[in-house]
């Protein structure tokens, strides 16, 4: 679904990426983890046609990336709500960009499904000051969810919610991909979140950044690190590799 091949990336004359390489499957869930700075969310412009390489080779659904956009959806770290708009209009609000022939009835309908399934049946038509962080960010991902796309990229979406929030929307988003089929490309600088949530995780290095380890949990979904032997061995060795990354 995606290849980087070789990608090199260079802004102001500063070097971002250096001959990243990596592929993902259709229908994976791959987390980026690394340090703050490293570029992860570079990559995420790179798929996105957002940016363009300084040099390499980035195919998204079998082309280019500036193909793609319409295969393409978005969670970040902001919900990014209109404030004047309820629960349901913001869902909605995608489709009515990327899709303007859609009449309004048909944009709301497919808002209303998705809504549904991240929990906010009873609450769609509350404005985004009447809801909470984590509400807010199941309305982004409704949005998400509501165009189809084939890939979704997240970029830290869970960061700015507290532990209790976070731990149910992993499990929550979890089962959101595992009913749609999505690749998901999912950013993170939390270990933890990384193992609870990847099929494969990509661990970046500091600027220039390159792939410098690949991990594959291989631990059936719910994952606990606190009760599972091997994915707190993954935890501890992860840990010393950071430390390694940044010269500690």
């Amino acid at each position: 679904m995606i290849v980087f091949q070789n990608v090199c990336l260079e802004l102001g004359g500063v070097p971002i990426l250096k001959d990243l390489n990596f592929s993902v499957e259709k229908g994976e869930f791959i987390c980026l983890l690394g340090p703050s700075g490293c570029g992860k969310s570079t990559i995420l412009r790179l798929i996105g046609d957002l940016l363009a390489g300084t040099s390499g080779m980035i195919r998204v659904a079998g082309g280019p990336p500036d193909a793609a956009w319409e295969k393409i959806a978005y969670v970040f770290q902001n919900p990014r709500l209109l404030p004047w708009k309820s629960a349901l209009e913001n869902a909605a609000f995608g489709l009515e960009m990327r899709y303007p022939e859609l009449g309004a009835k048909e944009r709301l309908d497919l808002a209303s499904k998705q809504l549904t399934k991240v929990g906010l049946a009873n609450d769609m038509q509350k404005m985004p000051v009447m809801l909470s962080g984590g509400e807010r960010q199941r309305v982004a991902i409704a949005r998400a969810l509501a165009l189809k796309p084939e890939i979704i990229l997240m970029d830290e979406p869970f960061s700015a919610l507290d532990p209790n929030t976070r731990r149910v929307l992993r499990h929550q988003l979890i089962e959101l991909w595992k009913d749609s089929g999505n690749t998901i490309i999912f950013v993170t600088h939390d270990i933890d979140e990384a193992l609870e949530l990847g099929d494969r995780i990509l661990v970046l290095g500091t600027k220039p950044a390159a792939v410098q380890n690949i991990i594959e949990p291989k631990v059936r979904r719910p994952r606990d690190i606190d009760i599972n032997d091997k994915l707190r061995k993954i935890k501890v060795n992860l840990i010393q590799e950071f430390r390694e990354i940044a010269g500690t």
